[in-house]
């Protein structure tokens, strides 16, 4: 539905019907995502709490196979490994963390501010900062975002372009849809994540989404700093990279520069956040998260690797096994307010 009143808006103003507003835009998406957004919370919880006691009878009958030595040994390796690589993510087991691959299934579906949108509807209760600014005749947009995945806590950082449209003030940029950066834009980028100052991990490579989620661990979006470094292709891209920033809000304090890499620190955001989230939505779908989480871990106490952890999952919590599986951003996340490009 969300996807449906943004084509039709989106044709008014080619039509000249609607004038291109984007803050008259967003304001109807919010109201409409809103009235949405509680139906989806009472389904949410109901769902639940439903899973909350059928997890109770997992935990109990794992500990009670542990306790007897029988747990059951997972030897079925490459099925596993295909399993979550199928999800988009590869696992880095000396982090004990999942992250992104150069061409996963998400990597069609671009972007669209109405992503951000919809993370909370799904679970996610995410801080994000899109970041834009034109270079090579294009409009570049690098996003940071870090939070509560559902059952994950960890970070992103994307980089998508889109075929400058000149005619179109910066104040419209946040409405369009963004292609994923090709593999001759792609930009060497690290980051180490911390919650409250303690170091969770680190990632680096030559990426355009640049990932990492800690299954089972929570966070608050507002205990997490990302440490960010980013190397663009030359001093135009730097210089210009560093006008968004300070477009979005930085400081020249903040924005650290060596030769071409650009580093600072993401802890608050400076970017307006997504309607869908309030105070009230993100205790409400943060309660749950935690109780997943925590029954995640009462489930997998006895369990030394993460193959273990997902056997275990399987085979006493079905339901449980479905949230595991879809690791970082839902994809119904994106199937739901996924716009067509030329849309």
């Amino acid at each position: 539905m969300l996807s449906f009143f943004y084509m039709v808006s989106m044709a008014l103003t080619a039509n000249g019907a609607l004038q291109p507003d984007r803050i008259f835009i967003q304001k109807l998406i919010g109201i409409f995502c809103i009235a949405a957004f509680i139906v989806v919370i009472i389904l949410l919880y109901e769902k639940s709490t439903f899973l909350h006691k059928k997890l109770r009878g997992g935990v109990t009958a794992l500990r009670g196979m542990i306790a007897g030595n029988e747990a059951k040994e997972v030897t079925d390796y490459d099925t596993l490994d295909e399993l979550i690589e199928a999800t988009g993510y590869l696992y880095d087991d000396e982090q004990d963390l999942f992250y992104s691959t150069l061409n996963p299934w998400q990597k069609k579906y671009g972007y669209s501010r109405l992503y951000d949108e919809a993370s909370a509807p799904f679970g996610m209760i995410v801080d994000c900062e899109p970041i834009y600014f034109i270079y090579g005749g294009k409009i570049w947009l690098i996003e940071f975002w870090k939070g509560q995945y559902g059952m994950c806590c960890g970070f992103e950082i994307g980089v998508y372009t889109k075929k400058w449209p000149y005619y179109y003030p910066p104040k419209d940029y946040g409405d369009f849809f963004y292609d994923a950066a090709s593999d001759s834009d792609l930009l060497s980028m690290s980051c180490s994540l911390k919650k409250n100052e303690e170091a969770l991990f680190y990632r680096k490579e030559k990426h355009w989404w640049l990932t990492g989620f800690k299954l089972g661990g929570f966070a608050n979006p507002s205990e997490l700093t990302m440490d960010i470094s980013i190397t663009l292709k030359d001093e135009n891209m730097r210089d210009a990279f560093i006008r968004g920033l300070k477009n979005t809000g930085y400081s020249d304090s903040q924005i650290k520069v060596e030769h071409n890499t650009v580093s600072l620190v993401y802890n608050k955001p400076y970017s307006m956040q997504p309607f869908t989230r309030t105070i009230f939505t993100d205790r409400l779908i943060q309660n749950k998260n935690k109780k997943l989480c925590d029954r995640y871990q009462e489930i997998t106490k006895g369990c030394d690797d993460m193959r273990c952890k997902i056997e275990a999952i399987r085979q006493y919590s079905p339901d449980l096994y479905e949230l595991v599986i879809n690791i970082g951003r839902a994809k119904g996340s994106f199937e739901y307010s996924h716009i067509e490009k030329g849309n």
